[in-house]
């Protein structure tokens, strides 16, 4: 059973996503797509830092610093007293109305990510893998707006998420990082809202931020709904596990869309929120890169 939830950094993001817990610093990482900062928050407390590029994911690197996938593709980031960005690939640079969102990194240190069309109206979107060796290689195609990744505990299953059709999908793993067939995993209605951002937690379920939906969802490996948590916001927008024992589900949210009466019923929208599910997730790998 999931524990009361907390704010835990009143950030007021416009866009906050991509929560990712880097063990090497004991600190949350997560981002403000739209407005363009890099948030930290851990036993050093809370730092932030200003991008001049839209950041939509960011994974620790095994060699330090970091890989995003922003609006100018892939590039390597350090995080000191600026943050500094070195281009690797801009896959679409022939797409300049796509910019890249959600990205994890697998259970073998690949980063995934997908991209999509800012506007949210063409289904120009693919989901990229980037290998150790930066070999980046699209894996799928025709996403609106892509989210996700999360990877089984074995590492032999994928979900991602094409959150305008409210559809997650599974595909088969394997270990090369080839993908098997698509299926859908889950489809949810306008009232569940969109399924958003996701992760795995030990026991192989998977926890779902719905945007629009006020709620997160527990899904078993059958795609069967366990758990339905309430959240204080409209637009929970991803989650990820953290803190030392990996007990804690950290939400980001997000206030862009929203006029002023729909946030005044939500002051915690925008903020990064935290509670304790009853279960633990799984040590995220940093990209082998």
């Amino acid at each position: 059973m999931s524990s009361a939830i907390h704010l835990v950094a009143d950030v007021k993001a416009l866009l906050g996503e991509g929560p990712v817990w880097a063990e090497r610093d004991q600190a949350l990482y997560w981002l403000d797509i739209k407005g363009r900062r890099i948030f930290r928050l851990g036993e050093a407390g809370f730092r932030e830092w200003p991008t001049p590029l839209r950041v939509g994911s960011l994974a620790p690197r095994a060699g330090g610093g970091f890989v995003a996938g922003t609006d100018a593709g892939f590039q390597l980031v350090e995080l000191g007293e600026e943050a500094r960005f070195t281009p690797l690939h801009h896959p679409e640079a022939d797409l300049p109305d796509n910019r890249f969102n959600d990205g994890k990194v697998d259970r073998e240190g690949r980063f995934w990510a997908g991209t999509m069309d800012d506007r949210e109206e063409e289904a120009s979107g693919s989901l990229y893998r980037l290998e150790a060796a930066d070999r980046c290689v699209v894996a799928d195609r025709g996403y609106r707006v892509t989210n996700g990744p999360a990877f089984s505990p074995a590492g032999d299953v994928m979900y991602h998420t094409d959150s305008v059709l409210r559809t997650i999908y599974r595909f088969p793993l394997a270990a090369d990082g080839s993908l098997g067939e698509r299926s859908v995993f889950a489809h949810f209605t306008a009232e569940d809202g969109y399924p958003d951002g996701m992760t795995v937690d030990a026991e192989g379920c998977l926890w779902v931020a719905f945007w629009d939906g006020w709620a997160l969802r527990r899904l078993s490996q059958a795609g069967d709904v366990l758990e339905v948590v309430e959240v204080p916001v409209q637009r929970p927008t991803s989650v990820a596990f953290g803190g030392p024992a990996l007990d804690r589900l950290y939400v980001t949210s997000a206030t862009i869309g929203l006029d002023h009466d729909a946030l005044a019923v939500q002051p915690f929208a925008g903020g990064l929120l935290m509670l304790e599910p009853g279960v633990t997730g799984l040590a995220e790998r940093p990209f082998a890169g």
